[in-house]
């Protein structure tokens, strides 16, 4: 299913494949011979882009989003495993994100990075060319420091600098009633899609 959204309709190369219970909504541009595969979601909000390269696969459930705030790119020749999710991050070419990873806003994978099963790239973190995050370990920092998920306390010294809630919604840690402002915000923004029309490839 392709949604127009904030203006902004989807251009999808005539050799790309999207299914048809996919959804791909926004200022989304997909490459030749990519294909986003059953139940994937590709959601540019209002002034966010998704960049897909050519040949890029998004496979089943995966969830790629990108915002104003944090536009995605996606280059040739990756691999976006089911259920993963990438959001507001720029991947060169030949990234491999497996099954359920997570890749957080402003991240920078460099060309053939591999995030394994379930692991997790936080934001603002930098990937140098072919590193490889092992099963459910973290990428945390510039440059990546990667770490165990059993060393919280050692991810959250390089995590909490980088302002999760500052850096992607605008509101700093610690401010008063953080999560009123947060979702407020987030409500009035996602809001907009009650509008969206289906489009045309």
């Amino acid at each position: 299913m392709l949604f127009t959204h904030a203006g902004k309709s989807p251009q999808i190369d005539p050799t790309a494949w999207v299914a048809p219970d996919a959804t791909v909504c926004g200022d989304v541009v997909i490459g030749p011979d990519a294909r986003v595969m059953h139940g994937a979601r590709v959601i540019g909000e209002a002034g966010g882009s998704i960049r897909i390269g050519a040949r890029t696969i998004v496979m089943e459930n995966a969830v790629i989003r990108g915002s104003a705030r944090h536009a995605c790119a996606i280059g040739d020749h990756c691999i976006i495993g089911p259920n993963a999710h990438v959001t507001g991050a720029t991947l060169d070419d030949q990234v491999f994100i497996a099954t359920g990873a997570a890749v957080f806003h402003g991240a920078r994978l460099g060309k053939g990075s591999e995030v394994r099963v379930h692991a997790t790239v936080h934001l603002r973190t930098v990937l140098a060319s072919g590193t490889t995050v092992p099963i459910g370990w973290v990428a945390v920092g510039e440059p990546a420091v990667l770490l165990p998920p059993d060393k919280h306390e050692q991810i959250w010294t390089v995590q909490e600098p980088l302002n999760f809630p500052g850096f992607v919604y605008g509101v700093e840690r610690g401010t008063p009633d953080a999560m009123v402002e947060i979702t407020s915000r987030l409500a009035e923004a996602l809001g907009a899609h009650a509008t969206d029309q289906r489009s045309e490839a």
